[in-house]
């Protein structure tokens, strides 16, 4: 049997035959598309069209994280999360990472290293993820959206790995940036691995 991954992508693929504009809001779009299987059947697919996004995972020199906490309309719940935003039409992923860290923190960053990118929700959305860390943070005052009410709370590296393993942090992004940053915990400061 052939390793993982010998497979030719190109038979997996489905063909869209028809696409059906459904909604169009401010922050996304739903369309249902029938798409051509592989197997030459039909099927029905939603998809959700959402701008790309950045979410950043900001350390303090002291090697804290910094969090912002807010109320989650769609499951009603106050989430711990790393600050995110969507991208702004023509808005480069670092220059979005540095407008939303400081508008929902009021922390600038010397340094935005972009660490990889996901996919948030693949079964139903293109919303394309850009992950950051933000190190040499200083604070001024945020800047919140208007229709944002959000605090900060600062947490240590190791601290808020233990949260997301205990599941007490349950957003997506949130936990795929504590992934990353539990990865390279031996180039952050602050951080168990980084002290022996």
């Amino acid at each position: 049997m052939e390793g993982c991954g010998a497979m030719d992508d190109n038979i997996l693929f489905e063909q869209v035959k028809s696409t059906s504009p459904i909604f169009a809001g401010k922050i996304l779009k739903l369309r249902v598309d029938t798409v051509k299987l592989p197997n030459g059947r039909e099927a029905t697919r939603e998809v959700i069209e959402h701008a790309p996004a950045v979410a950043i995972v900001p350390i303090t020199d002291d090697g804290q994280v910094v969090f912002v906490r807010q109320y989650r309309y769609p499951v009603g719940e106050v989430l711990l999360e790393v600050p995110a935003g969507k991208l702004d039409d023509g808005e480069l992923p670092h220059e979005c990472a540095s407008r939303e860290l400081e508008e929902e923190t009021g922390f600038t960053a010397r340094s935005m290293e972009e660490v990889g990118a996901f996919y948030t929700t693949p079964g139903f959305s293109n919303e394309l993820m850009h992950l950051f860390i933000a190190r040499g943070l200083s604070r001024h005052a945020p800047r919140p959206d208007e229709d944002e009410f959000i605090s900060t709370e600062l947490i240590p590296i190791e601290r808020a790995l233990d949260m997301a393993k205990s599941g007490q942090i349950r957003d997506a992004k949130t936990l795929a940036g504590l992934l990353m940053l539990g990865c390279m915990r031996d180039h952050v400061p602050g951080s168990a691995q980084n002290q022996r």
